[in-house]
């Protein structure tokens, strides 16, 4: 049997999918396919079990933020077919009053740790988890560190110098935060 083609895989997915595929992009070398939120456990299921596809393998399930997009929280998923060498990215966007998806984990068992780590640094929610709790960062922290709501860096800090790195000096004084 011949292997199936990336144009084979994202023509099936649009006729069986037509009402939740929001868009089809190239980034890179890999096809992006945006999905609406609801259809993120059908259709990775879909190519998982299809024995033409054998998408088995989820290589990548992390949060975006995007904070000036209408739906700026969302969940990124790649999935590798190794016996066709067919690798597809998926994205789901959602808004900070729905940030819950269902588990993939009975699907993909790797699934749990990165969803934990979705819900450590982005909050995201799993429904149907198995043991949703933070991986990396300390129970008592009442944040999510990777959403995009700080400045990248502290303003008041004394031992930088803007001009090393060729940019403006800042309004600060270096010297009088010094003493």
């Amino acid at each position: 049997m011949e292997k199936p083609t990336i144009e084979q895989v994202i023509a099936a997915l649009q006729e069986k999918f037509a009402d939740s595929i929001v868009s089809i992009e190239q980034s890179y070398d890999f096809q992006v396919v945006h999905i609406t939120k609801p259809a993120v456990v059908p259709v990775l299921r879909f190519l998982y079990e299809n024995e033409t596809f054998a998408f088995r393998y989820l290589t990548t399930a992390c949060g975006l933020h995007h904070p000036d997009q209408p739906q700026p929280f969302g969940m990124m998923y790649q999935v590798h077919s190794l016996t066709n060498n067919l690798r597809l990215r998926f994205k789901a966007f959602t808004t900070a009053a729905d940030l819950e998806y269902e588990t993939l984990t009975e699907l993909f068992p790797a699934a749990n740790w990165m969803e934990r780590e979705a819900f450590d640094f982005f909050g995201f929610r799993f429904k149907g988890h198995p043991d949703l709790r933070r991986i990396l960062n300390m129970d008592e922290m009442d944040y999510f560190p990777l959403r995009k709501e700080y400045p990248i860096e502290d303003a008041t800090r004394y031992d930088k110098d803007d001009t090393l790195f060729g940019r403006k000096q800042s309004g600060y004084d270096r010297k009088r935060l010094q003493s």
